[in-house]
């Protein structure tokens, strides 16, 4: 069984292949998640990166303020994601980050919960990405199904930021079943 540090490195993995995937003409394309493209995608994971440092250090979101508000992906989408994504697995990867009480926006968690679900965000943000680039979708099979059996206890609540979710056929994966919980709808392989 993959620890949960290990399950974050493949997550980002997952979404690093796809980032390095996209070509010159595909930044403008639509993503399932609706109002962005590829390079609102790719730029709010960035931002996402950008903010671990400093809530592993403790920081809370005004510390932080509109720091990472705006582009920051400049000329080269891919060295920024690169550069972000380098210093943000840094940062998990120090002396205790799991144990620390991580300052969030609805309240404070532990660094474990907090890993948990910027997991799932790389995850479920690579199945977009994918998509979005007509590319293979398919999750790594050990990442898919521990990030299923974590939000298997964990239904949407009020301000989900997810659609409802949504049917999948019996016998799908659990690649199709993670993204369904999120209202995206797999596509036929």
């Amino acid at each position: 069984m993959s620890t949960l540090i290990e399950l974050h490195a493949t997550a980002m993995g997952e979404f690093d292949r796809r980032v390095r995937d996209v070509g010159t003409d595909d930044w403008t394309r639509p993503t399932p998640c609706t109002e962005w493209t590829v390079r609102d995608l790719v730029g709010h994971l960035v931002t996402e990166q950008l903010w671990v440092p400093h809530l592993l250090g403790g920081a809370r979101v005004k510390d932080v303020g509109d720091r990472y508000d705006g582009d920051q992906l400049g000329d080269d989408p891919v060295a920024a994601w690169s550069a972000a994504a380098h210093a943000a697995r840094e940062a998990w990867l120090a002396p205790a980050a799991l144990a620390r009480t991580v300052h969030l926006s609805y309240g404070d968690v532990p660094g474990r919960t907090y890993l948990w679900e910027m997991t799932f965000d790389l995850a479920v943000h690579a199945w977009d990405l994918a998509t979005a680039l007509g590319a293979p979708t398919r999750l790594d099979p050990v990442l898919a199904s521990a990030l299923r059996a974590w939000t298997d206890d964990r239904p949407p609540g009020p301000g989900a930021m997810f659609d409802a979710p949504v049917q999948v056929a019996d016998g799908a994966d659990d690649t199709d079943r993670l993204v369904a919980l999120t209202g995206r709808r797999p596509r036929g392989r």
